[in-house]
């Protein structure tokens, strides 16, 4: 059973979102603060997170899994000014949800998101590592859109807590290059980064 963390310090939202995602099959995992939030997303194949958060913003939150995690983020929010859900999807997140939502619509959007995220794996080339895997999903999540070296290198992060080289990013790329067989290709950005186009 695929777990999805809530992050939401709203009882009431919290207990419907329980209550429908439980119903199609999703284990939920609660989180009421960005504390909270930070130390139940491990293992969490996706994240439901609120903006208005008792102990900051949801952006900082989604910051944070970006730097490490291409696990898919749909921002849930009261705020529904283009501002903000622009500065959200900027900032990584997948979807955008405002509030008043329903279930259905929820569930649609997450099994819509997953049947997408699935394709990338189906597609990947052939004798990736899984470096080199989670570097190739990522530039397909972020299409179109350049990354610096800094955040890739930042979602390279490994379990020793010690930053991937800059050296080894650029022998990754390369790596990956050599894979691809007319599906799409990492484009070089100069003196900035990369970006993935179709």
């Amino acid at each position: 059973m695929q777990k999805i963390l809530i992050t939401e310090d709203d009882d009431t939202i919290r207990a419907a979102l329980a209550v429908i995602l439980s119903d199609n099959g999703f284990e939920p995992v609660f989180a009421s603060s960005c504390r909270e939030a930070r130390e139940r997303f491990d293992g969490c194949s996706l994240c439901l997170l609120d903006l208005m958060l008792p102990d900051g913003s949801g952006l900082d939150v989604l910051k944070e899994i970006r730097q490490k995690s291409s696990v898919p983020v749909i921002i849930i929010s009261c705020m529904d000014d283009n501002g903000d859900i622009s500065r959200g999807l900027d900032l990584g997140a997948d979807d955008y949800i405002t509030k008043p939502f329903s279930g259905q619509v929820l569930v649609s959007r997450i099994k819509a998101l997953q049947r997408r995220l699935s394709g990338f794996s189906e597609e990947a080339p052939e004798g990736l590592t899984a470096t080199e895997q989670r570097l190739y999903d990522y530039f397909r999540l972020n299409k179109g859109r350049t990354l610096t070296r800094s955040q890739l290198l930042a979602h390279m992060w490994d379990n020793k807590n010690e930053f991937v080289s800059d050296n080894a990013l650029s022998v990754a790329v390369n790596r990956i290059r050599g894979k691809l067989s007319g599906s799409g290709r990492i484009v070089t950005v100069k003196g900035v980064g990369y970006k993935w186009e179709d």
